[in-house]
């Protein structure tokens, strides 16, 4: 396509990408025991095949109180030989590899983390559903220097980049917003105060980093919800964040204790979310109540996009725009609306080659990932490995009627 940016080398602080491409940080559920499988292998390397610029593990916890899942990455020295058999994997292919480093917060389970769940205060979080503990100052201080160790193990792994997870209300994200941190110390109150836990964390991923791996933090635009961030606090955040010195910011928006569509938009097949739940009594929660707790939100192109533009207008850092991307007219409007990159999740489960697709049908705008957004995979990956309902040959019944019931 003429003039277009799609496949022209970029930079990330020291990092250069073959393209303007990035597979999101969006969570795989391939691990076993927060250890990475070949599963998780086999999947980053077809998307780093399919063409894409760089590719990013998922929601690795700096800390084991920080995990949610059993089948989420724990960033840890032991899984470090295994991570370096991706990161090896995928370099192969040509492709960078990026790993996001984050806490659950008061998303975390206690069944995994191994102890009472923690965040900005005390109180319940019915999203988990648990208990959640207020952090003392000490263990906010041991969390962000967590941080660097993560970056530093990320090295040791082969990573070209990290991703700081600031956003969708995991533990930096309840920091950062009013609804979930009303703590009376310097953490709490004003936004000054609030960010303290942010520049702490992210101050020792740029330390660890020594210049030569790329830092990107993924920061809420909005929360999505009244009593949350909104776009003048979410701006000056990522003011903050460009005065700390990061080399990318992520653009997304969202909370997933209280605005969890946000993030992703569309509809949570409740019926396909339930079906996979191993835990009777939150299988039947869920059935009764999970259309009030996770309402929908209108599924539309490139979502985040206006949004978006204010932070560019704000902001000259390099920025990777997030949200709604279906096909390459989307990418070419982003990429020419002032975004140095864009980075795609559902778009690359079903077809990881998409980016190669675009490639070889150049002159084509309409060209798909073939992505229906009917969230299938959201519903799945919270109890098993992230797959589209096309590529399950053995679809229930009762799952393929809701799949054909969303638009």
């Amino acid at each position: 396509m003429k003039d277009s940016l799609l496949f022209t080398p970029a930079s990330i602080g020291p990092l250069t990408l073959r393209n303007r491409t990035i597979r999101s940080a969006a969570f795989e559920s391939m691990c076993e025991n927060n250890a990475p499988t070949q599963m998780l292998q086999d999947y980053h390397t077809s998307v780093a095949a399919g063409g894409i610029g760089m590719t990013t593990l998922a929601y690795a916890s700096v800390q084991r109180n920080g995990l949610s899942f059993k089948r989420q990455l724990w960033l840890r020295p032991e899984i470090v030989p295994d991570l370096r058999r991706i990161t090896d994997a995928v370099h192969k292919e040509g492709a960078a590899v990026s790993i996001q480093i984050g806490h659950c917060g008061n998303m975390s389970k206690r069944s995994v983390a191994g102890t009472t769940p923690v965040s900005a205060c005390s109180g319940l979080n019915i999203y988990s559903p648990t208990f959640v503990r207020g952090m003392r100052v000490d263990e906010i201080e041991e969390t962000a220097r967590a941080f660097g160790r993560a970056v530093n193990l990320a090295r040791e792994a082969g990573f070209d980049a990290v991703e700081v997870h600031a956003g969708h209300g995991y533990l930096l994200s309840q920091f950062l917003s009013p609804y979930t941190n009303h703590r009376k110390d310097r953490f709490g109150g004003s936004l000054e105060n609030r960010m303290r836990f942010m520049k702490m964390a992210v101050s020792e991923a740029m330390t660890a980093a020594r210049g030569d791996m790329a830092v990107l933090v993924k920061t809420n635009m909005r929360d999505g919800f009244r009593g949350g961030i909104e776009i003048d606090e979410g701006i000056e955040i990522a003011r903050t964040l460009e005065g700390l010195g990061v080399h990318a910011l992520v653009l997304s928006g969202g909370f997933v204790s209280r605005a969890p569509m946000y993030v992703m938009r569309g509809q949570m097949p409740i019926r396909t979310l339930t079906y996979y739940m191993d835990i009777p009594w939150l299988k039947f929660g869920v059935k009764l109540a999970g259309r009030l707790m996770i309402p929908t939100v209108p599924f539309k192109e490139c979502y985040f996009l206006e949004d978006a533009l204010r932070f560019r207008a704000a902001l000259k850092l390099p920025l990777v725009y997030v949200g709604g991307i279906v096909n390459r007219g989307n990418i070419e409007t982003v990429l020419n609306s002032g975004f140095e990159f864009v980075q795609m999740g559902r778009a690359l489960i079903t077809q990881p080659d998409f980016v190669n697709r675009m490639r070889e049908d150049d002159e084509n705008p309409a060209c798909s990932c073939g992505c229906e957004h009917k969230n299938y995979c959201i519903a799945r990956m919270y109890t098993i490995d992230m797959k589209c309902y096309k590529d399950v040959p053995d679809l229930p019944d009762c799952l393929k009627r809701e799949m054909e019931r969303i638009h």
